[in-house]
């Protein structure tokens, strides 16, 4: 099965929490945060969007930053991914 995001919509898929600290700590599953970092797996066409043109920025397999609490959580064939709008991404990491 294959997700195919409409309108400005992007398919993204987390990035692997660190469990260590830069100096050796190792991080409880507790304590960890939610990362805001993914990569892009699917990217809609863009066009039309709530009466204005939107033009699509970023490109399947870019690793981009998104906000905190956007999206919608789809979990498909034991994968998690997020899909969120084209404005949620923060900044793509290079």
């Amino acid at each position: 099965m294959k997700l195919v995001p409409l309108g400005d919509r992007v398919v993204l898929k987390q990035v692997a929490a660190e469990t260590t600290t830069k100096s050796g700590i190792v991080i409880p599953g507790s304590e960890k945060e939610k990362p805001q970092q993914a990569q892009i797996i699917a990217v809609g066409p863009g066009g039309v969007v709530d009466g204005k043109e939107v033009t699509m920025q970023v490109k399947v397999g870019q690793t981009v930053i998104y906000s905190k609490y956007a999206g919608t959580e789809v979990k498909l064939e034991d994968e998690t991914y997020i899909i969120v709008k084209q404005s949620d991404i923060l900044a793509i990491v290079e």
